[in-house]
């Protein structure tokens, strides 16, 4: 098997410039920063204490934010490397302004590009985020005898049946592990079944809050801009058909509260005019974020067509309907939502994230709803309540701090 999967990342190696061009084009990579993934590197490694951490994109290297912002502060670490795979990731690192934290972008997984990038910067110990799986590196690494620890593991079903169809790989790749820190269960159970040692779960970094992650939200242009109107609640990344079950219960909510509007942020913005076609036609008045305008008197819904501004309305809203939960599958992570303060409410199809919500829900932070009148309830319920958004903080803060502690104090031997 690990003779075909090197044949095939060669042919892709071969092809690469071809990809490249096409990517630069679709704007997926950074034209100055590209032959990172093929072997030239913009930095010189002056450090013999670096440590390396990789993830695939904004969502792992968001996760371990928190626990770079600790490592920062060790005298003993002069520099830590951190690899992704998008662009996105990229810009999200050079936004943090972290003094000891550098980007690369992954290599691509050959042997010989593999073998220039470790003898390059010498890690002195290496760190996959969540499911970061990549063959001919984890094999090179222990040649090299570097300590590899798998951190915020997570393996969703369907990738477990990949690998346990060629398990005799697995386990060949996944005993290398010196260390796997789980986020749950299901894939402690997972990383069992496919050879990896020492299993520990440790709870989902996603949990822990950066220090600087809402240091810098303001919400201050919009609130100006919304006037003297009542956040009722916000629907985030919303899909094809919820858009319309968040307006019908806003139009409901309009009988019993005055002055009202609702947020909504779809997944997909390019979505915005077929979005306010059809709450227009339901009898209802929207406003699109990107026009820049004040909004009018009788605006009901605030649709958000630009990205990058959810933190911002999050800060402003009690009570968050999570998309991708009731018409679409999978759903959505709340924890940001939820870090703000946010009642979270989703539908029933939230098996991309569902030890995330039967945390929220055993600690009274989330409810799973079926229909609008539910949704329709609990906004009246929960409006009502006071101080409520610092309660929902304060729980978060402390188990995020707590998974965070126990994630430093596992692989405290390894930095």
């Amino acid at each position: 098997m690990l003779f075909f999967y090197r044949l095939a990342i060669n042919f892709i190696f071969l092809i690469s410039p071809i990809i490249i061009i096409f990517r630069i084009f679709k704007k997926k990579e950074d034209p100055k920063r590209f032959f990172e993934k093929i072997g030239k590197f913009n930095k010189k490694n002056v450090n013999k204490n670096l440590i390396w951490f990789h993830g695939s994109s904004v969502g792992e290297i968001l996760s371990i934010v928190p626990l770079i912002e600790k490592l920062e502060k060790r005298k003993n670490i002069k520099k830590i490397l951190i690899t992704s795979n998008t662009l996105s990731s990229a810009k999200i690192i050079k936004k943090l302004k972290l003094k000891k934290t550098f980007h690369q972008f992954f290599p691509l997984d050959t042997e010989y590009l593999v073998e220039k990038f470790l003898n390059h910067w010498k890690p002195r110990a290496a760190f996959f985020v969540e499911s970061e799986i990549w063959p001919n590196m984890i094999i090179k690494i222990k040649e090299k005898n570097i300590p590899l620890i798998l951190l915020n593991a997570r393996i969703t079903k369907k990738s477990f049946q990949r690998w346990i169809s060629i398990l005799s790989f697995s386990k060949k790749i996944f005993k290398e592990f010196d260390l796997c820190l789980g986020q749950n269960n299901k894939t402690c159970n997972y990383l069992k079944i496919l050879g990896a040692k020492n299993i520990k779960k440790i709870g989902n970094l996603k949990f822990s809050q950066s220090i600087s992650e809402f240091k810098n939200v303001s919400s201050l242009k919009i609130k100006k801009r919304l006037k003297k109107k009542k956040i009722i609640f916000s629907a985030i990344s919303t899909h094809e058909g919820e858009e319309l079950f968040c307006g019908k219960v806003h139009a409901n909510l309009k009988k019993r509260y005055k002055n009202i509007i609702s947020i909504i942020i779809p997944r997909h913005i390019h979505r915005a005019h077929e979005i306010k076609q059809e709450l227009n036609l339901s009898g209802l008045k929207l406003h699109l974020h990107s026009s820049n305008r004040q909004i009018s008197s009788n605006t009901d819904i605030y649709l958000v067509d630009t990205f990058g501004e959810t933190k911002s309305f999050l800060k402003l809203s009690k009570i968050a309907f999570m998309g991708k939960s009731i018409y679409a599958h999978g759903g959505q992570n709340p924890l940001e939502a939820a870090r703000l303060g946010n009642r979270i409410v989703c539908g029933p199809n939230i098996e991309n994230f569902v030890e995330v919500y039967d945390f929220l829900e055993k600690v009274g932070i989330s409810t799973k709803i079926k229909s609008y009148k539910d949704l329709e309830n609990l906004v009246v319920k929960f409006d009502r309540k006071k101080n409520y958004s610092q309660q929902i903080i304060k729980k978060l803060a402390y188990t995020g701090n707590q998974i965070l502690l126990n994630n430093e104090k596992e692989i405290n031997k390894y930095c």
